[in-house]
């Protein structure tokens, strides 16, 4: 019996994967059955139950690869020196993670937005979800909260302020962002960046009387 190739094995995980994330951006996690995502990638119950027991794991798994990817990119960019400004870093890492899924596509839009909304809607009556998101979320806080202190060590960010409130903020940022693409459709990353850029170059000083 000939070996399967682990390239073979991460290519098919990807493909339920990518499945299970379009069916769940369409119809929500509620609303889609495991036969919904078996017809969505084509494949047989025990092709897809080999990867997967059932749609918890599935919905857990989409979620945890994004917030991982996005942790350790935070965290690569802490350890360069300096450190990005934020408002690139942010903009290259939105980015990254949006082309990584620009192949979903539902309607001729973006998938990945409606994807986050239909997650966020899940968690009031989803416990396991719940607590695999602020598991991910928590770990990316605590690494945008180290960015932030070196940015602070450098004197590029003010240091009157606890680097978690940044984090949060800096994450309900983003999280915006996306919900905004899901509300009025797809926009460049360069918008949220350029209007990152612009706060950062505020000032203290009011206009003059």
């Amino acid at each position: 019996m000939a070996r399967v190739s682990q390239e073979h094995l991460d290519a098919r995980r990807r493909q339920i994967l990518d499945g299970a994330a379009l069916c769940f951006a369409r119809n929500g996690f509620h609303a889609t059955s495991m036969q919904d995502v078996l017809r969505e990638v084509d494949l047989s119950a025990g092709a897809v139950y080999r990867y997967f027991s059932g749609k918890e794991e599935l919905i857990a798994a989409i979620v945890s690869e994004v917030l991982d990817e996005v942790r350790a990119a935070f965290e690569a960019a802490a350890g360069q020196t300096p450190p990005p400004p934020l408002d690139r870093l942010v903009g290259a890492v939105l980015g990254r993670t949006l082309t990584l899924r620009e192949n979903l596509v539902l309607d001729g839009q973006p998938a990945f937005p409606r994807l986050v909304v239909q997650v966020w809607s899940e968690i009031p009556r989803n416990d396991e979800l719940a607590a695999v998101l602020r598991e991910g979320y928590t770990a990316v806080r605590a690494a945008w909260g180290r960015l932030v202190e070196l940015y602070q060590e450098d004197g590029r960010m003010r240091a009157d302020v606890p680097p978690d409130h940044v984090a949060r903020t800096m994450i309900a940022v983003v999280l915006g962002f996306i919900a905004q693409q899901a509300l009025f459709g797809p926009a460049p990353v360069d918008v949220l960046r350029d209007g990152l850029r612009a706060l950062m170059s505020m000032t203290d000083a009011g206009p003059e009387a």
